[in-house]
């Protein structure tokens, strides 16, 4: 009884708040395992809802909590949404003068801060370890949890140091969170942490509002002009592997005039924290950036994330794709890769194998991924060994339609293998293909190349979908490159097996275009939403810049959306939209109100 009566009373603080009626899937468990001092692990995709796990039963205790984090944008960006929803909220970091962190002090001594935010490193200061102790802290949540384990895909030194939480605090819970994590991730967190018996909490890993697509990459500029041109003036993330890339690609689009702005490790950090606050201001449409960029950006209204080149790992892509849709609404994920993309990941990752033990077994895997013409969907949530029942999710290009396997694949297969073994192992991927095209070119005739058996044996296949079905070979083991300078192709063992008959070749997939699908038809009053929509989006970014914080923190886009649907002309109505709390509603509820007010005015 006491136990339901809690729960209450944490839904009224999460109504009260935040403005939300009930707990997204595994969040109240989550929030029952702080309360109880039970140590967790929880595991929920982008968007999930994991920092509400902990925020809220700060907010209901009413005592101090201590969140670790990474970064110290992401704290600042925490806080801001936290003071902005009438939470007591603060952090201590390197960012921060000394006069400021006295001031974070004074607070805190005085018991006015119910969530305080630091950086691993801060945590374990003998001198902060010790006001600690006599602060007493409710609980310890560490965010972005898979940085802690070698096996995950950001490993930070940093964070092994949280192992001494335990011991410094034995009787206090630690609760891990994270977006991704494998199942050797989540064994890694526990021990790394050295949690006690704690609740594992593993949310589904799929999203069902994203579609994912992955195209050979074939001209870079053009295709991700052409993902932009779908959602012109919408709010997008390019990730790029090179820093170059970034450079040349983000001036590309300001030529193009779109709103365009580079992010990586090699930026001023002062250019670098502004390109970010562009963007997440919505000063910016589109950041054009390393994998240095997206943790812990809150922007929910991302419409689009385009990897321009293949990630070193299906936990990266899951979590950079994943900053796509966070506010629940249809977003379109593209992945653009080559074989040079392997190439390049690898060269980068062999030298540092030993100190990341698994790091070129995560690139095959991904690699492998580009190749596959199975659900994109099914794949990940596989992948994060979970099933996924549905026949066809009707959200990726291969159950789109738009991925076909190639008419007699398994003789083009055979085909292929045969022309490599006939060249010995001697030549590279391009040479092969021009083989099997039957090109005409000076080298091939001087080296009596179409005398070959393997000679035009595809001929009416394009170079490119050979270079494509070559590279899927490749991912499949059927093929392998050299060891030396210049790289060629051999037959692997398990292509051999192949080639003698006694096993069947994996499928080779071709691309189509896609039917286009036609649009739906606007429903009737949808013009007047948008409108509308668009003039609570202005109310929005006067009241950030008045504030200094960024415009998400007022409301999210979903809020704003549902405020233009329901026309909200009282605060008990205007409390009523999801997303709005008490605070909110007292702070800022008549100056969108206003609008809404005047909008109906102009259309009566």
């Amino acid at each position: 009884m006491i136990g339901q009566m809690r729960d209450v009373t944490v839904r009224e603080t999460l109504r009260r708040v935040w403005g939300y009626g009930g707990f997204l899937p595994l969040q109240e468990e989550a929030v029952r395992a702080v309360l109880d001092g039970r140590d967790s692990v929880v595991v929920l995709p982008t968007g999930g809802g994991k920092s509400l796990c902990y925020q809220a039963p700060a907010a209901y205790l009413g005592r101090l909590a201590v969140v670790v984090s990474p970064l110290i944008a992401l704290m600042k960006d925490q806080v801001d949404a936290l003071r902005q929803a009438g939470v007591a909220a603060a952090y201590l970091n390197s960012s921060q003068t000394r006069e400021e962190r006295a001031a974070v002090e004074r607070e805190l001594a005085m018991g006015r801060v119910a969530l305080l935010y630091v950086a691993p490193e801060r945590l374990v200061m003998p001198g902060f370890t010790e006001w600690l102790r006599q602060a007493g802290p409710a609980f310890f949540a560490v965010d972005e949890a898979h940085c802690i384990s070698q096996w995950g895909h950001d490993f930070r030194p940093e964070y092994r140091q949280l192992r001494v939480l335990k011991e410094l605090f034995p009787q206090t819970a630690v609760h891990a969170y994270t977006a991704t994590a494998t199942p050797q991730v989540r064994a890694d967190i526990i021990s790394e942490l050295r949690l006690r018996e704690p609740l594992v909490l593993v949310g589904r890993v799929d999203r069902p509002n994203l579609v994912y697509r992955v195209q050979p990459r074939t001209d870079r500029l053009r295709q991700v002009l052409a993902a932009i041109d779908r959602h012109r003036g919408q709010a997008g993330i390019i990730y790029c592997i090179r820093r170059s890339e970034v450079d040349e690609l983000s001036a590309a689009l300001l030529r193009r005039g779109l709103r365009a702005l580079p992010y990586h490790a090699g930026l001023a950090d002062a250019e670098r924290r502004a390109n970010q606050d562009a963007f997440v201001n919505e000063r910016a449409d589109i950041v054009v950036a390393t994998v240095a960029f997206g943790m812990g950006i809150d922007r929910a209204s991302v419409r689009y994330v385009v990897h321009a080149g293949m990630p070193k790992s299906i936990e990266h892509y899951q979590q950079e794709a994943g900053r796509a849709g966070r506010d629940g609404l249809q977003a379109d994920c593209l992945l653009l890769w080559s074989g040079a993309d392997y190439g390049l990941w690898k060269s980068v990752l062999e030298p540092e194998a030993a100190a990341a033990p698994g790091a070129l077994r995560k690139l095959g895997e991904m690699f492998a991924f580009c190749q596959d013409a199975v659900c994109r969907h099914r794949a990940l949530a596989t992948y994060f060994g979970q099933e996924y029942p549905a026949a066809s999710c009707g959200a990726c290009d291969v159950c789109l339609g738009e991925v076909t396997v190639a008419d007699d694949s398994g003789g083009a297969a055979l085909k292929i293998l045969a022309c490599v073994d006939e060249l010995r192992g001697r030549f590279g991927a391009n040479h092969v293909a021009d083989v099997l095209a039957g090109a005409s070119t000076d080298r091939l005739q001087a080296m009596r190349h179409d005398r070959l058996a393997a000679y035009g044996a595809l001929r009416d296949v394009g170079k490119r979908e050979l270079r494509g079905w070559i590279e899927q070979m490749l991912a499949h083991g059927h093929l392998a490159r050299s060891d030396g300078e210049y790289p060629t192709l051999i037959v692997s063992e398990a292509g051999r097996t192949v080639l003698r008959g006694e096993r069947a070749p994996a499928p080779l997939r071709s691309l189509r275009k896609a039917a286009p699908r036609p649009k739906p038809a606007a429903p009737e009053g949808e013009a007047g939403g948008r409108d509308l929509f668009e003039a609570l989006r202005t109310v929005r970014r006067a009241l950030a810049e008045e504030r200094g914080v960024p415009p998400y923190v007022i409301f999210s886009d979903a809020s704003l959306r549902e405020m233009a649907w329901l026309r909200p002309t009282t605060a008990g109505t205007f409390l009523e939209v999801k997303g709005v709390g008490e605070w909110k509603c007292h702070e800022f509820g008549e100056r969108f109100m206003a609008v809404i007010r005047a909008h109906a005015a102009e259309r009566t």
